[in-house]
């Protein structure tokens, strides 16, 4: 971003390189890292799954730093990052707020926010939706990129995935109906709403509600 730092991720010989901390160690977490560390980027991903670290570390072989994510850990990697990528992503819920308004102050002027959780409402506590055409703005000088569709910036590649990704069930609900759900968890385990009745615990803790388990919700 031209409001940014003006640091090349994978700096060049005799100048350092980038420091991207990474919030969240799952699917978009780890690609982030791939990402980050593939341009050479020094990288660190916290997560709160132990295993998930171990992982990472046996995936990346060193390549890339992890460390389990306290409050502290979180606040410490934020102050030192040019880059910090929200990925924490709570199916079905919120993101959890995990950097503050108040921690902006600590961290390098023009560094840079991702929200990837933007979709689910942020996963900082000055994150607000962006397009693709104004991707980024400021809060007390520190850039903000939270664009909600990220994957649409590459469309085509990103439709496919998704149609790869989801036909298969798209085709079970269609030749099934409500029976798909009864047959397979992973599809009954994905329903939100039936015949007015929250399905989904997350969903519901969330708008305050009550909420029934799918399996009751379909044989009513």
């Amino acid at each position: 971003s031209a409001d940014g730092m003006g640091k090349l991720l994978g700096g060049v010989p005799g100048v350092p390189p980038a420091r991207v901390a990474i919030i969240g160690g799952g699917v978009v977490g780890t690609h982030a890292a791939r990402m980050a560390a593939g341009l050479g980027s020094d990288v660190t991903i916290l997560d709160r799954s132990l295993p998930r670290l171990r992982a990472l570390d046996d995936l990346f072989i060193g390549r890339v730093r992890t460390r389990y994510a306290t409050l502290e850990a979180i606040e410490q990697e934020v102050f030192a990052a040019d880059v910090v990528i929200g990925a924490v992503l709570v199916p079905g819920a919120a993101a959890p707020k995990l950097v503050s308004r108040a921690q902006l102050a600590g961290m390098k002027r023009r560094a840079v926010l991702v929200d990837v959780a933007i979709d689910q409402g942020g996963c900082f506590e000055t994150s607000k939706a962006t397009t693709h055409q104004a991707p980024t703005y400021l809060v007390d000088d520190i850039v903000h990129y939270c664009v909600a569709n990220m994957p649409g910036a590459v469309p085509v590649t990103s439709s496919h995935a998704l149609n790869h990704a989801t036909l298969p069930f798209g085709l079970a609900l269609a030749s099934k109906g409500l029976s798909a759900l009864v047959e397979d968890p992973h599809l009954r385990a994905g329903l939100n709403v039936h015949r007015g009745r929250i399905t989904n615990r997350a969903v519901a803790e969330s708008q305050h509600l009550s909420a029934v388990m799918p399996e009751e919700a379909l044989a009513s």
